[in-house]
């Protein structure tokens, strides 16, 4: 477990999937299904997160495609990320009390939060992408339990 926690924190998603290959194969069962979506879903956002958009195509067809039969519609939502401009800026400001035009986010693991101004003015309102400002603004997220899990098809793991 400790060996797979290290190849998570450390984003090495290729070698994840190697590893976890050893233990259960994608079409197993539903479980190992969703565990291995995650684990591409994840790559195809960093790719998208670096601005590397061959690298997320590539992701999209070669690795996310397989799941488009189980289910179409999550499928569908997944590649329309690819029309959005810089989305983890949108995300990371969608709550930010203090935002700043071109922020430095280091990462998506932590939450972001631009400094106050020194000046005691507000900061201009963020430019970055077509979502910056559309997103309604709430009191924080929702609760975990909020969330609807995946859904994979009348096969696959029916609670």
């Amino acid at each position: 477990m400790k060996h797979f926690e290290d190849l998570v924190q450390g984003g090495e998603w290729d070698e994840l999937e190697r590893y976890l290959s050893g233990f259960t194969k994608l079409e197993d069962n539903c479980y190992s299904m969703k565990i291995f979506f995650e684990i591409r879903k994840q790559k195809y956002l960093e790719a998208l997160d670096r601005h590397d958009r061959a690298k997320a195509v590539e992701i999209l067809v070669k690795d996310l495609k397989v799941f488009a039969s189980f289910n179409e519609e999550l499928f569908k939502e997944i590649t329309q990320l690819l029309t959005l401009e810089n989305f983890s800026l949108n995300w990371q400001h969608q709550l930010c009390k203090n935002p700043r035009p071109n922020p430095d986010i280091k990462t998506l693991f932590t939450d972001h939060s631009c400094a106050a101004p020194t000046n005691g003015a507000r900061a201009p309102p963020p430019t970055n992408g077509p979502l910056v400002g559309s997103i309604p603004k709430s009191a924080g997220f929702p609760p975990m339990g909020a969330h609807a899990p995946h859904q994979w098809g009348s096969s696959c793991c029916k609670p």
